[in-house]
């Protein structure tokens, strides 16, 4: 008996034998032979796209000149998503040599460096601790490395390095510091726009040449959970988008540009950009309608012509030429909802975001300085808190729980009475740390 059984195993495993063996010779003569030059497949593209091997060939093209090991020109350029011979495999791993191909191509993918987010901030004046702390915030909860971009006044430059450079988690972020630039025929005028320095992100495409999309934020911001959620907004852009920012207000009746403003603004209440997310490409390339030529002008061009028009009519500098270049081009803008940009007057006068209170503040934007007095206690709360923490130490316990004793303390305010708002995302952005170091990742 066990003789008939053994007979039949090696039938068997020669009849699989010889299954593959078809399959690979039927998948090589469907593909070119090794060296050949090829006529070009117009289809080839549209075959790979749909096979998903235009990724492993764009993480190739995107290597070279890296070190990286290049991959076979077979297996760069040509997929077979028409046929595939082992039904396991993923249906862009080449049909010759596939099990090592396979194991070559995906050890490559996994090798390739996490995507770098880059955060900008603009720091004038006594914005060194808010500052560090924001950035503080943001090194906190991230996920993916970072990459700041620090503008500031020189006699800032020496504080931010040496802070920086005795931060822990050195291989999640690196950092570079700028001086403060503005256009030399106009630089005074600028300068003086609004708060010292502040119109500088509007420069911030001219500069960063080389950065193809940016998140900007003031010095009073702080991150509850991690930058990379709001960096994927970044793929939810359509063609047209090249920004995205949150409403100035939820609540018309108490909205600002509604009632005060004297020059065009965004949509129904206005939009502010404490917190900017922008698709810097897409900026240096549009040409923006306006109100000043038939003919549209590039984001270099339109800056300055849309300041000697409006400078006697905006009262807060470079957020209103945002609002009037978004009221010429509203197709170009991306908004996102009120949780990601909290300010004092979501919850002031009474809570006006729903956002936040179904799913808690992602965003903190303390502004008008509520950091720093005793007005709206909540937000210094956050921030106090925030400031005083220390890398290494236990989340829950040295940032978590005295906060939540600290904001108990603010339910005379109408922004203490939902305090809960306030820690709902930074509990569960504490929980996501824990679960992710107890998973090792």
């Amino acid at each position: 008996m066990r003789r008939y059984v053994r007979v039949a195993l090696l039938c068997l495993g020669c009849g699989l034998c010889s299954l593959l063996y078809g399959s690979s010779q039927l998948a090589l003569e469907q593909e070119p032979a090794w060296g050949k030059p090829q006529a070009r497949d117009p289809a080839a593209p549209v075959r790979r796209q749909r096979a998903g091997g235009g990724r492993v060939a764009a993480a190739a093209a995107g290597s070279a000149g890296r070190g990286e090991p290049e991959l076979p020109d077979r297996c760069k350029n040509l997929s077979i998503s028409y046929w595939n011979s082992y039904w396991m495999l993923p249906s862009d791993v080449c049909g010759m040599n596939c099990f090592w191909e396979a194991a070559f191509r995906y050890d490559f993918m996994k090798t390739q460096p996490a995507e770098k987010m880059h955060l900008a901030v603009v720091a004038c004046g006594e914005r060194l601790e808010e500052t560090v702390t924001m950035l503080k915030s943001a090194i906190i909860f991230s996920i993916q490395p970072l990459q700041f971009h620090i503008f500031a006044e020189g006699q800032l430059h020496n504080s931010f390095k040496g802070i920086l450079n005795g931060l822990p988690y050195q291989g999640k972020f690196n950092y570079t510091v700028y001086p403060i630039t503005f256009p030399t025929e106009s630089a005074a005028e600028w300068k003086k726009l609004f708060k010292p320095c502040a119109s500088q992100r509007l420069f911030l495409p001219l500069i960063l040449k080389d950065v193809d999309s940016l998140l900007y934020v003031d010095t009073d911001i702080l991150f509850l959970r991690p930058v990379d959620d709001i960096w994927s907004f970044l793929k939810k852009f359509n063609s047209t988008h090249i920004a995205a920012m949150a409403p100035e207000h939820e609540e018309p009746r108490i909205g600002w540009y509604n009632r005060f403003a004297r020059h065009p603004y965004y949509g129904i209440t206005g939009i502010n950009s404490g917190v900017m997310l922008m698709n810097m490409t897409r900026i240096r390339r549009k040409y923006f309608k306006n109100d000043m030529t038939t003919a549209r002008l590039q984001w270099g061009e339109i800056l300055m012509p849309l300041l000697k028009k409006y400078k006697l009519n905006i009262t807060w500098g470079d957020q209103d030429l945002l609002n009037i270049m978004f009221f010429h081009n509203p197709e170009s803008l991306f908004v996102f909802p009120c949780q990601w940009n909290y300010r004092p007057d979501h919850c002031i006068y009474g809570s006006n975001c729903k956002e936040a209170e179904e799913k808690g503040i992602f965003i903190l934007h303390g502004n008008r300085g509520v950091y720093h007095d005793d007005k709206q206690p909540t937000f210094r709360a956050i921030y106090e808190a925030i400031k005083k923490y220390s890398f290494g130490d236990d989340l829950v316990n040295f940032l978590l729980q005295p906060l939540e004793l600290e904001l108990q303390k603010t339910m005379h305010t109408y922004c203490g009475r939902i305090y809960k708002v306030f820690i709902k995302q930074l509990t569960k952005s504490i929980r996501d740390i824990y679960d992710r170091r107890s998973k090792g990742s």
